[in-house]
Formats: structure tokens, C-alpha cells, sequence
């Protein structure tokens, strides 16, 4: 392999990106007091106003309760458009889905202690909440990330798909964890369709990336088993098998012993056969492709003493027509986890291309969107820093970069922002339909610690970058929410 590392430049990247954060018209930003985010933003436009909204989990102190633990903001101009309560902290990223009929999405969000919502998009009423079936009340925990899938119970309108488990409550190192699930839910009420638990008998900390397909025999879903400390499966099953409640005709595609699968995989073709292949990281510090046809290993990167704990951004980063990946592991072995680790790799062939070691520790992950309409992509990434003054007191401040893989340069956009962004990636579009990008960006706010959920500042940054359609890979899972790439 070949590796090109190469110094952050802090100077602008090039003429044409130009940020106007301090006096763009539409730029602005918004200081929430008390609650903390690990959720990713999700964009619709909830008020009809034609420009995009803002939809985040949040919370308070893990095992909490919050009156803001999803909350709506304005896209316009930052302002609370509704706010609703859970016993817990949301850490998932919203599904939005229209199921009552008025034109606008609704949302559908699950994070800690069997919290799992619909909200009303238009006026944040709670549509319904996840009640445990009555015989299963000690075997559900955490909701991840859902997905839509087509009709399950006939009454016309797509259900959900989503992964549940993780106890907290069970020591870091004990290997007797409760088995984790995928379910499907009646997207109307929230009712349980069915659920199948995982095959090898392992808890689940991974959500679903799910394939658009009408033949639901196929293998369309990527799920993972294990967690930090105990090792896990990466899996690829059918919802008909999901359906049937019994997961154990799911093909295994690799295995570790160590930890287990946490970010979402990616469904993207890298072979060229029309068919989608799978990109998955391991959470053991692991970088893998698998041919989506025949389920065999193409490449496999091996980043030592790291862990992955992010997703995948995909791009067009070289000179070919063949999707790449860029990731950010952390450095260690958790729970200590310090300094980040960033590589790109060629899709074609796994090699690495580039790799970098950018800001401190943190799951949230990269975006891809060109920037400078050349064909290629570059990547936006939030950095963490920290830094210690003269009496050897630790602070931390945030920032976005950009990585220009053809010019190999780093840019900071030097926001500067005080706090530090945990787990929230930046979503990139159009978010007014002027034809030019935005930023939607969102981190904590306290300067002296980590893990915090006592403030966190949400950023719209308004550009004069010019965008002829909305990136691939624009939020976290893609522009489409579901770890497709098309």
C-alpha cells in the first residue's frame, strides 16, 4: 500500500470557496442551554415555508428526563419551532416518513431506555411512543437508527425497520449481555409486527443500512453484532427473514473477536456489476469491502491500535468512475480513545491513498460533496481540539475542515467554536433552493469537558459555493438516510 500524509493548511483552500459565515444573510446560529446532542441533523420542511428544518435528538444526563430530547429548529432563521419530552437521551438520527396525510414529514426517532417515537412533523405532537409487549418487558433497550420498508400487515402504508439492544447497565467486560433484535414496527402506531433476534445470541449497537427493494427474499439489510469490548458479527439478511422471526439463514461476513460492528454500513457498487457491494467498518480498526453478489471478501484495511466506532463517507475522491471511502478511527483502545486517525482509500483496490491524523477523539463522520465542480469530491469533517493553558487546565474547541484529495490539502474553515462535537455529523444541500450550499452543523457547548449534555449550539453556515444538485453523501448515511449510495 501507499500512503500520502500530508500538513493542514490553514490557509483558504482555493478562490472559489469562499464561507460568509460572519455576514452571509442567511447564516446563523442558536445556543441551546441544559440538553446535549449525539444525533445527526435531518432535514424537512416542516412550517412550508420552502426552506428546510431542522430535526435533532438531544437530551439531558444519560438516565434522565428531558422536556427537548427531539427538537425542531427554523431553518430560516434558527428559532424552536416544537420541542418534545422522553424519559431519556434521543441519540438517534431521525426517519422521516408522511403517515397522517398533510404533506409534511413526520419524524420517527429512538435513542436510550426503550424510547422510541412519531411525531407529528408539522406540529411536534407526539403521533405515538414504543409501549414494550407485556410478555417482553425486560428485553428491550436501546433504539437505533430505523428504516422504511415496504408493507408488512396490509393496511397500505410502509412499516419500520430497526435494531434494539444494548443494556447499559451491564459491565464493560462481561460477556453475559442480553441478545439484541431487529424489529419491525407498524409505522401507524408503533406496534410490534415482529422481531428476530440476533443469530449469534449477541447484543446489537449498529443500525441498519437498507437497499430500496421490492423482492424482500433478497439480502437487502446489513446488520452487526458485538460492541467496544466484546467481539461481534457483521451480517447481511433478508426481511423476509426478518419477517419469519428467525435470523439464522443470515450470511455471516466476517467476524472478530475483539469488538464488535457499531457504524453503519454502506451499500455501493464498487464492481461494476449493477450490483450494490457492501463497505463496512469493523470496530477492531478495520476497513472492509464484501461483493455484494457472492458475499466474498475484495479488500480489507487494517488500521493498527485504532478503533471505528463512525460510518463511511463515499465519494468520488480520484481519478476513476469507481465510488472511495474515507473514514475516521479513533487512536487506543476504549475506553481510552485520544487522538483521531483519517484515511482515504481507492475503492477499486483498498489501497490506501492518503491518511492523516486530524483532531481529537469523536464518532461523528465525514460528508462528501464537490465543492468546486471538477468531478471530484472532497470531503467535511468536523475536528475536535484540545489544548491546555498555562496553568496546564484542559479546554476544547471545534472546528470543520476540507480535504481537497487532488490538490492534497487540508483547509480549517476557522469557526472556532467553543465545546466539542461528540457524535453529530454536518449535513450538506441546498437548504433554501438558491442554488448554493449549506451547512447545518452542530456541536457541544462546554469548553472543559466531554460527554456533556448542558448546552449545544446549532450552526447554519450560508455559502456562495454553487451546487447543481444535492450531494450523494450529505449527512450521515448518505443523503438519503439509509447507507445507500447510488
Amino acid at each position: 500500500m501507499s500512503y500520502s500524509k500530508y500538513p493542514v493548511q490553514i490557509t483558504i483552500l482555493t478562490l472559489f470557496f469562499c464561507l460568509y459565515f460572519s455576514h452571509a444573510q442567511q447564516s446563523w446560529l442558536k445556543e441551546i442551554p441544559n440538553i446535549g446532542s449525539f444525533s445527526s441533523p435531518r432535514i424537512a420542511d416542516l412550517n412550508a415555508d420552502g426552506i428546510g428544518d431542522i430535526i435533532l435528538g438531544a437530551g439531558s444526563v444519560e438516565l434522565q428526563a428531558s422536556d427537548s430530547a427531539v427538537i425542531a429548529i427554523n431553518g430560516k432563521n434558527g428559532d424552536m419551532l416544537w420541542h418534545v419530552s422522553a424519559k431519556d437521551q434521543i441519540f438517534g438520527s431521525a426517519a422521516l416518513l408522511d403517515i397522517n396525510g398533510d404533506t409534511i414529514l413526520d419524524v420517527f426517532i429512538g435513542g436510550r431506555s426503550v424510547e422510541f417515537m412519531a411525531i407529528d412533523g408539522k406540529s411536534g405532537k407526539v403521533l405515538w411512543r414504543f409501549k414494550k409487549p407485556k410478555d417482553q418487558e425486560n428485553e428491550w433497550f436501546n433504539f437505533y437508527n430505523p428504516q422504511f420498508i415496504p408493507d408488512q400487515n396490509n393496511d397500505g402504508q410502509q412499516d419500520i425497520l430497526v435494531s434494539n439492544g444494548g443494556n447499559v447497565q451491564v459491565e464493560a467486560y462481561d460477556p453475559n449481555r442480553p441478545v439484541g433484535y431487529l424489529a419491525i414496527l407498524n409505522s401507524r402506531d408503533g406496534t410490534v409486527i415482529q422481531r428476530a433476534a440476533m443469530p449469534d445470541g449477541k447484543e446489537t449497537y449498529m443500525s441498519v443500512s437498507i437497499l430500496p427493494d421490492t423482492i424482500q427474499t433478497n439480502k437487502t439489510v446489513i446488520f452487526g453484532t458485538g460492541g467496544e469490548t466484546i467481539g461481534g458479527n457483521l451480517y447481511v439478511t433478508s426481511i423476509a427473514e426478518i419477517k419469519s422471526g428467525d435470523l439464522s439463514r443470515s450470511i455471516m461476513l466476517c467476524s472478530s473477536k475483539t469488538n464488535g460492528f457499531v457504524g453503519p454500513a454502506v451499500w455501493v457498487d464498487i464492481t461494476r456489476d449493477g450490483i450494490h457491494d457492501i463497505v463496512a467498518n469493523a470496530a477492531d480498526g478495520r476497513l472492509m469491502a464484501f461483493d455484494g453478489d457472492t458475499y466474498k471478501l475484495i479488500w480489507s484495511v487494517n488500521m493498527p491500535n485504532t478503533e471505528a466506532y463512525s460510518s463511511i463517507a463515499v465519494g468520488n475522491f480520484i481519478d476513476d468512475d469507481i465510488p472511495d471511502f474515507f473514514t475516521s478511527y479513533a487512536q487506543g483502545k476504549w475506553p481510552d480513545l485520544d487522538w483521531s486517525k483519517q484515511f482515504m482509500v481507492d475503492g477499486k483496490n483498498g489501497h490506501v491513498m492518503l491518511q492523516d491524523s486530524l483532531g481529537f477523539y469523536q464518532m461523528s463522520s465525514p460528508v462528501a460533496v464537490d465543492l468546486n465542480n471538477d468531478g471530484h469530491d472532497e470531503v467535511l469533517m468536523p475536528i475536535n481540539y484540545q489544548v491546555f493553558d498555562s496553568l496546564n487546565l484542559k479546554y476544547f474547541y471545534n472546528d470543520l475542515a476540507v480535504i481537497e484529495f487532488t490538490k492534497k490539502k487540508v483547509t480549517k474553515l476557522n469557526l472556532n467554536n467553543e465545546g466539542h462535537n461528540v457524535a453529530s455529523t454536518p449535513w450538506v444541500g441546498d437548504l433554501d433552493h438558491n442554488g448554493f450550499l449549506d451547512i447545518i452543523y452542530i456541536h457541544g457547548t462546554n469548553v472543559k469537558q466531554t460527554f456533556t449534555f448542558d448546552g449545544l449550539q446549532v450552526n447554519r453556515i450560508d455559502t456562495d459555493i454553487p451546487v447543481a444538485q444535492q450531494p450523494k453523501w450529505g449527512s450521515y448515511m448518505g443523503s438519503n438516510y439509509n447507507g445507500v449510495f447510488d
